[in-house]
Formats: C-alpha cells, structure tokens, sequence
C-alpha cells in the first residue's frame, strides 16, 4: 500500500498578514437602466443568507498590470449587471409572506475594491493551503455605506504585478454552477469589445422552483430538519451548529493513481465515480474516528445539482441555487464491515433518490418547515467546478479557491493546482485532535 499524501499548514512559511492597503472602494452599478421590481426567491434560496467568498489568483501580464485589469473589470462588472440585475438590488424580508426577496432597483449597487499588497504572489506561500491572511483578499462590507452590497469585488495588486480577484456573494445569489456561468460571462465583458454578447444568457426565472401550491410532501426527508420558526426570525438558525471548539485540521490529497486504486476496490459498485469513490472513502474515515457504538447511525449529506433531474428539466443556465442535500445513511458497524463497493453504492442511491418528485417534495417542504439540512457532516465540492478554466483578456487564474472556515462539520473537496484537469483532489478536514488522529489512520488504512 502507497502512503497517502497528507499536510499540516505550513504555519511557519505561510505569511499570516499580506499588509493588504485599501486604495479605493465604492459602489457600481449597471451600465444601462434596469427594471425597478420584486426578484423571487426559492426555497431552496431562502435558507442560504449567507456570504461565501472566493479568491482567484492571476499571475503577472506585461501586457494587463493590475491597474488596467481593475479598469476592464469594473467596466465588465456594469455591463453585466444589466442581465444579472439582481447583483445591484437589496435583500429584504417581506413581512406579509415571511420570504425574503431581492429588491431590484438603481440605488443599491455592488461593490468595488482596489487595492495593493507588500508580497509578491510567490511569497505568499503555496496556494492550496487555506492560509487565514486570504481573508485580506476580500472585503465584506463596505464600511462608508450604510446598506450593504450583495456582492463585493476586490482586485488586489502583488509586487509582481501579479493579482487577486477576490469576491464575495450572498449565496441567494448563485450556486457553484451559475457562479461559474457569472465569471464566464464577466471574463467575456473584459475583452476590448463593447459590442461582444454574453456567452451564456443567464435564466433568472427563480419561480421554476418554485412550491407547488398546495406543497405536496411525498417523501419524509430525514436530510432537513423540520423547523417552522415565527415570521420575521426565519433566518435565525445556521446552515450547522457552528460549535466553538479546538480543532485541527489537514489537506488530505488523493492522487489520480490513488482514486483509481479506489475505483478498483469498488468495480462491483453501480455507478463507480470519482465522487462517489472520494466520498464513501471519507464517509467512512469520517463515522470510524468519532469512537463510540457501533450501532450509532452516520448520516452524510452532499449536494446534487437537480438542473438536469426535474420533469421537465431546468435550463443549465438556471441561475440561483439549484442543488439539494443527498443523504446516506449507515450504521458504524455496517460501515466497518461491509465491502467498500456497498459504501459507495449507498452514496449513489443517495443521489439516485434525488428524481423530480423526489426534488419538488423537497422544495414543498421548505414552503412549510423551512429546509435547513439535518445530518452530521456535509460534504461540500469545489472540486469540478472550474472556476481556474475561465479565460479573461489576461490568462486563466493560477488558482481559485473557496475562502474557508474550519469547521467540524463540513469536509471541503476542491482541485489540485492545475484545475479538474489534474484529475486529483484535495480533501479538508477539521476535527478535535484525537479524531483527527483517527482519521488519519482510517485514511491510510482504507486506501488500497
């Protein structure tokens, strides 16, 4: 057996304050009048009023310093807030039906960042490694304006003349999938053609998930957590428990070789995967290290996009939040003892259960009991996403990563250098010490 590739973060060498200075910020807004209205959100929207950040680092172009990408960028942002109007608007509660909206008017705008860092994007240390001090990459709130932006850009200078662009969104906003559509669709607007058409037209016709009246619960979704709370307080709950305690936490990589080697062992499977390999394999090393009964039952949740899973189904451009939380269920001991092929196969009956009415019962639930997810960890993947495929007038990003927080509950897949086309992956894991130690040695042991 090959010893797998596991890292500590590289306290030591990784600069923990990058002296980022603010040289500008203000808000944009779209280049042409928008129409003043009321912009629908899901169900599956409502429950994610939360920001999530990103950071996407270029590296140096003679021909594009960081001065002249932040005049196209921004010039590219107004452009395509025209289709994505929603970018510029406002959320807020509309007490008659206890939902939020996004109040789509001229007046609120997104914000804009420039600025400067002391280190060039070399010294800054190896990208993979969530290093804290990238939280200097990203502003979240514009702090000379009193009601605040949706989504925030920063364009922050490296010595070298290379950047980040640092972004973040109220997830209402986007899932990874139209996010991603977004970033093509801005790469495209920075190019020196006023007249170039959107790759992609985003679909912004949120009311095709919308519930079905009367909500029809067909199914009993043990994967969300039955909560009606008063209206005005419907945001009051976490997406999880955010439990304040010490934790470790490591970047686990799975080599192409060694994810093929997972395949191997579970060729008697339905549907063998990379994902469905990676995540049963970290389903199991996850339930083992918590100690404890062998009859305790571990449920895992992960997101499966339901664009192509609805009769009929929703365009790809859909934009909006358009995944809901699979979930597989297990014993501990089943977990421990049954072949690894059945691992996987429960990871993908997990989201073979996910077909249209499956999704639109789900949906309904939300329009009575909200649709917070109910399980012990979510396994969260940026792993395919490509965000570092999309090409701007300056090359593609070196590497985009999510901006994350250590949490024991949520394990992060997300690329390798190089993109989903290095076929690996690396595997965040936060976890009290002790587990951490089990797990590490599941990890090892478990891989053929």
């Amino acid at each position: 057996m090959m010893e797998t590739s596991y890292q500590t973060p590289p306290v030591q060498t990784a600069i923990q304050d990058l002296k980022v200075a603010i040289q500008d910020s203000t808000l944009i807004y779209p280049s042409k009048q928008t129409q003043n209205k009321s912009f629908f959100l899901s169900n599956i929207d409502q429950v994610l009023d939360f920001h999530v950040q990103t950071v996407h680092f270029f590296p140096a172009n003679a021909d594009f310093p960081p001065e002249i990408v932040a005049a196209r960028l921004k010039n590219a942002l107004e452009k395509v807030m025209v289709p994505y109007d929603f970018l510029a608007g406002k959320l807020t509660l509309n007490h008659q039906t206890g939902r939020l909206e996004i109040e789509c008017n001229d007046s609120s705008g997104a914000g804009f960042v420039v600025a400067a860092a002391e280190f060039s994007l070399d010294e800054i240390g190896d990208l993979v490694y969530p290093n804290p001090a990238f939280m200097q990459l990203i502003v979240h709130a514009l702090e000379k304006f009193e009601d605040q932006p949706l989504c925030v850009f920063q364009v922050t200078s490296f010595k070298c003349g290379g950047f980040a662009l640092g972004i973040s969104t109220n997830h209402v906003l986007f899932d990874g999938m139209s996010f991603k559509i977004f970033l093509e669709n801005l790469a495209s607007q920075a190019f020196d053609d006023d007249n170039k058409p959107l790759p992609i037209t985003p679909c912004n016709d949120r009311r095709l998930l919308a519930a079905r009246s009367p909500p029809q619960l067909t199914f009993p979704h043990p994967e969300l957590l039955k909560l009606k709370p008063p209206v005005g307080e419907e945001n009051a709950p976490p997406v999880f428990d955010c439990k304040q305690e010490d934790l470790d936490f490591k970047i686990f990589n799975l080599s192409q070789d060694e994810i093929g080697r997972l395949k191997e062992e579970a060729k008697a499977a339905t549907k063998v995967t990379g994902f469905n390999v990676v995540t049963a394999h970290i389903w199991r090393c996850k339930a083992l290290s918590c100690g404890g009964c062998r009859d305790r039952v571990s449920t895992m949740l992960y997101a499966v996009d339901i664009r192509g899973r609805l009769e009929p189904p929703l365009p790809a451009s859909y934009c909006g939040n358009a995944v809901l939380s699979a979930y597989a269920s297990a014993k501990c001991s089943a977990l421990e003892e049954e072949p690894f092929s059945r691992v996987v196969d429960m990871v993908y009956e997990g989201a073979e259960r996910m077909n249209d009415e499956y999704a639109r019962s789900a949906v309904d639930w939300g329009e009575i009991y909200k649709g917070f997810p109910n399980g012990e960890f979510l396994i969260s993947s940026w792993w395919r996403l490509g965000f570092d495929e999309v090409a701007y007038p300056w090359g593609k990003p070196r590497y985009s990563c999510p901006v994350v927080y250590h949490r024991k509950d949520i394990v992060l897949l997300f690329p390798e250098i190089g993109g989903a086309g290095s076929n690996g992956v690396n595997i965040l894991v936060a976890l009290p010490a002790k587990e951490m130690d089990k797990f590490q040695s599941l990890f090892r042991k478990y891989l053929p």
